[in-house]
């Protein structure tokens, strides 16, 4: 009987528990972290605006294909080496390539994707850079899950003007 209310218990919990959760959600709420989150439903709710030139039309065939959009951005040098730590960790553990890795005045920039099999289009991209701001003090954490092609990416940066979109492009661009 214990087995099966615990089996029930469960079967009702997991849901819960797999809901598009990464291990960069815990920077969700730190207070020296601006977190941008963008869900499926936003994307979808983005995708009904009416759109008319070429590059809303492009757009527009981009976030239909988006699922999360997860940007982490931090002066702290703690979390930014704490961000580093989890983002090598993930790294480790997850099937990318690395796309682009650019090391210049004091700013690092590593961007990863995980290709689909078969295809030019990709399930996620991450992107990681450290020594941007004003400052050069800020760590920023990129995620972005979907199905979706590289080249696109750099028109949903520019759109949203997400921190590291100049690295996104020039990555693009090779």
């Amino acid at each position: 009987m214990k087995k099966i209310v615990l089996l029930f218990a469960l079967m009702i919990l997991l849901p819960f528990y797999s809901s598009a959760q990464t291990v960069f959600d815990k920077y969700d709420n730190q207070d020296n972290v601006t977190a941008v989150i963008v869900n499926k439903k936003m994307f979808e709710l983005m995708s009904k605006v009416k759109m008319e030139s070429k590059e809303d039309l492009a757009y527009l065939s981009l976030i239909k294909k988006l699922e999360n959009l997860k940007v982490y951005k931090t002066a702290s040098p703690k979390t930014g080496s704490d961000m580093r730590s989890t983002v090598d960790k993930y790294l480790s553990g997850a099937s990318m390539d690395e796309l682009m890795r650019v090391n210049e005045n004091g700013k690092n920039s590593k961007i990863f994707v995980k290709s689909i099999g078969g295809s030019s289009n990709v399930s996620e991209l991450l992107m990681f850079i450290e020594g941007t701001g004003a400052k050069g003090n800020e760590t920023v954490l990129m995620s972005l899950t979907g199905d979706f092609n590289i080249n696109e990416i750099s028109l949903l940066t520019k759109r949203m003007n997400l921190p590291g979109s100049e690295e996104l492009n020039s990555a693009v661009k090779k």
